[in-house]
């Protein structure tokens, strides 16, 4: 569904010079500043899968995703959005597409919401029986009906990016971008974003493509991830693959029966040592948690070793967070 070979992006900026007369020297000597936003950037996405695209702030996160949906022309390289080039293309590619900007409303501001879906849904000739049933189903989805005669202006983050996400769709589009959609969400709004997003992923088969600094948007949400830093792709995978690639820590908290005894090593293990791929962090009465890599031990081996200490109780493991996986790859 989506193509993408060897896309650049490189903006020119003009030099500002310093001291006296800079205007005037600026004016008649203008010098500029190249800076390559994106380098060098390939993938593929196929039909239905909902990627995650991430990175920290100016990796080109955005300027990938205004690339895509034809906004911005690559300086170099080539974009394929089914079948069609957005830039040579862009009315046929555009019925096509969904595009969400988490800061940026696609909606009239003095309007109220109804008449933007009107608006929209002339722009996208869609009919009249269509529109209807699209938003029916919105509304239902969304809990569209409590602000549908509220002007957009008066909205809440959530209910507007409730609203942007319904006009985005309103053309059936089989392609989804978004741009930090959950961006200054609180806990409930998230979780009903969420819940639509996977919705129509799963039921309705819309390919998403999805920029975030929420990592419980990523963990919850994509079947695959893509890490972008300094314009270049980085990571291309699983959201379980790139944990294990990483390697951090597991918390492993272990609770014993009875007496147990830890080995003295293990509380003095230095980094070169055979026991430091287990270290114990904490011990508190008849529990102890200590930290191990499973890409150096695997489950059966570590409880195995845990069970020379004493007799065992109860295991409870725990994954690293995602934001510290995350902060490994940058």
């Amino acid at each position: 569904m989506i193509e993408v070979q060897d896309i650049r992006k490189s903006f020119k900026t003009p030099v500002v010079k310093e001291g006296r007369f800079s205007g005037i020297r600026t004016l008649f000597s203008r010098e500029y500043r190249i800076k390559e936003a994106v380098r060098g950037i390939s993938f593929k996405v196929d039909r239905g899968e909902f990627v995650g695209y991430i990175g920290p702030n100016g990796a080109g996160k955005s300027t990938t995703i205004k690339m895509l949906s034809g906004i911005l022309h690559p300086s170099s390289g080539e974009v394929i959005i089914g079948g069609m080039n957005p830039h040579r293309e862009r009315r046929a590619v555009v019925k096509r597409l969904g595009v969400v900007f988490g800061q940026r409303s696609q909606l009239w501001w003095d309007l109220p919401v109804r008449d933007s879906f009107d608006i929209l849904a002339k722009m996208y000739a869609v009919d009249e029986a269509d529109k209807l049933q699209r938003l029916g189903q919105f509304t239902e989805l969304l809990d569209l009906q409590a602000f549908w005669e509220t002007p957009v202006r008066k909205l809440s983050l959530g209910q507007r990016m409730r609203a942007d996400l319904a006009a985005a769709m309103l053309h059936d589009p089989d392609v989804l971008f978004l741009d930090e959609p959950t961006i200054g969400l609180d806990v409930n709004a998230k979780r009903n974003i969420r819940h639509f997003l996977k919705l129509i992923n799963e039921e309705f088969g819309k390919t998403i493509l999805l920029t975030t600094h929420d990592m419980d948007d990523i963990e919850q949400l994509c079947s695959r991830v893509m890490v972008i830093n300094e314009g270049r792709l980085s990571y291309d995978g699983t959201v379980r693959s790139l944990r294990d690639s990483i390697g951090l820590p597991t918390l492993i908290t272990v609770t014993f029966r009875g007496p147990f005894q830890i080995p003295a090593p293990y509380l003095a293990a230095d980094e070169d040592s055979a026991q430091a791929r287990i270290r114990v962090t904490r011990v508190l009465d008849q529990s102890v948690t200590i930290e191990a890599n499973r890409r150096e031990m695997n489950t059966l081996e570590i409880v195995k070793e845990l069970g020379k200490w004493g007799e065992l109780d109860d295991i409870e493991m725990q994954d690293p967070d995602f934001e510290d996986v995350i902060h490994k790859v940058y």
